[in-house]
């Protein structure tokens, strides 16, 4: 069954709703010379620390062009994630199983969490900076293309139950500010955080 994240070999990316789909070849330009800059600053002083004014600085620009280019700080760190986003959605749309296609969806499910997991932990001063507030936290394309995934693997897994409501359960789980909390503040070890994504995938999943 094909996944209606979307088509076959085709990524979503994360960068904001109201973005251009398409870019002159010199916008492109710029805005490739805008996010090398901004990784740059990030990967001295930390994404936590990176400003528009910083960014337009590095950049030889004026900040009018950065706000221009992402709308705000949060749309240029989303922008700065998405070539990772891709590799993620690439991984779970289309990798080998049994986090892509030609497992079942149980053993899918299963792979998901600890993938989310171990990717976010690599890029985590990134997306704990990008973290959006509530008003746009449930919009960001990349999360509506991580509960349409997950809301189709519940729906063949579990039959009848509500995949809707419980796609939303299961990616709060995978929450990187409450990953980062169990982790670092509890001292959780990352594989019992894991175990208990398998856990509860298990005890929803379980006819």
């Amino acid at each position: 069954m094909s996944e209606p994240t979307a088509p076959r070999g085709r990524v979503l990316p994360l960068t904001p709703v109201h973005a251009a789909p398409r870019l002159r070849a010199d916008a492109v330009r710029n805005r490739a010379r805008l996010l090398e800059a901004a990784a740059r600053l990030a990967a001295e002083h930390g994404a936590a620390n990176l400003t528009m004014e910083a960014v337009a600085a590095a950049a030889s620009v004026g900040k009018g062009t950065v706000s221009r280019r992402f709308g705000d700080r949060n749309g240029l760190l989303l922008a700065l994630l998405d070539h990772q986003e891709k590799r993620l959605q690439e991984a779970f749309i289309t990798g080998p199983p049994p986090l892509g296609p030609g497992a079942d969806p149980v053993r899918r499910l299963l792979a998901f969490g600890p993938a989310v997991m171990r990717h976010e932990h690599a890029h985590r001063d990134l997306y704990l900076a990008a973290d959006p507030g509530p008003d746009r936290r449930f919009t960001v394309p990349a999360r509506r293309v991580r509960i349409a995934h997950l809301t189709t693997l519940l729906r063949q897994a579990t039959g009848d139950a509500d995949a809707d409501v419980l796609a939303h359960t299961l990616l709060a789980s995978l929450d990187i500010a409450l990953v980062h909390h169990l982790t670092t503040r509890m001292g959780m070890p990352p594989a019992r955080v894991e175990a208990g994504w398998a856990d509860l995938v298990t005890r929803l999943t379980a006819r």
